[in-house]
């Protein structure tokens, strides 16, 4: 063994570290063709609206904290107002979101933490907003790279599942998904890159039917197969229309 071969790190599908990052490029921009709008599908007009409708979509779906959000903006506007929140109005308020007590309480402990600690505005740093009640990694990355343009991979459940299913990683830590895939792409892409991923697991990559006959990147993809692999069958799987050729 040569000793350029030994000191290769080893890579999740056996490619050198160099093919890896080339074939996961490439998959991203056949993604981003593919998904061009993609983007955060949370509504919001502020960095507190977004940081406070991302922690509501924890166990729930962007859909359902949509139909939430307009009434709960109306009602509290500020960092003071949620501090200062009638605790049953607001569960009332989000109660279809499910765990509607711990984000009730989740939210009234971050307006107390943003007014205390950040003149009740929402820090535009990782190390400051992991601090905050309810906010962990993802919920950081999605206000960083949506809110304030700061790049960072958001790592849910579609994120999380893609790469490992693309053989970016073999990890299931999100902390740890976040570092390898992060490794393989530039970080102006990050934001982008999360979209992309998360709108591809939403649409055609489905967590038990993929649809592999009609995926952009099928030849790249190391899971080809685990899925409906004719084209006709697995368009009728796609959760979008496809653009006429």
């Amino acid at each position: 063994m040569s000793a350029t071969a030994a000191e290769s790190p080893a890579t999740p599908t056996g490619e050198s570290p160099v093919a890896l990052t080339r074939r996961a490029r490439k998959v991203y921009r056949l993604l981003h063709e593919r998904y061009p709008d993609a983007h955060c599908e949370l509504d919001f007009s502020t960095p507190l609206e977004l940081l406070v409708a991302t922690i509501l979509s924890a166990q729930t779906t962007d859909v359902r904290v949509n139909l939430v959000t307009p009434t709960l903006f109306a009602h509290y506007r500020s960092a003071a107002d949620y501090a200062g929140a009638d605790r049953t109005e607001l569960e009332t308020i989000i109660q279809s979101t499910g765990f509607y007590r711990a984000k009730t309480n989740s939210l009234i402990k971050l307006g107390d933490a943003l007014v205390d600690r950040f003149d009740g505005e929402v820090p535009a740093r990782l190390k400051d907003l992991v601090t905050l009640p309810g906010v962990g990694r993802k919920t950081a990355n999605v206000v960083l790279g949506n809110a304030f343009g700061v790049p960072g991979i958001t790592v849910d459940t579609h994120f999380g599942r893609l790469s490992r299913r693309l053989g970016f990683t073999l990890e299931e830590d999100p902390v740890k998904v976040e570092h390898e895939v992060g490794a393989l792409f530039p970080k102006k892409d990050w934001t982008m890159l999360s979209h992309v991923l998360i709108f591809h697991g939403r649409r055609t990559c489905h967590a038990k039917r993929p649809a592999c006959g009609a995926c952009p990147v099928a030849r790249w993809c190391p899971s080809y197969g685990i899925g409906e692999t004719d084209p006709d069958k697995a368009a009728k799987l796609l959760k979008f229309e496809l653009a006429p050729r």
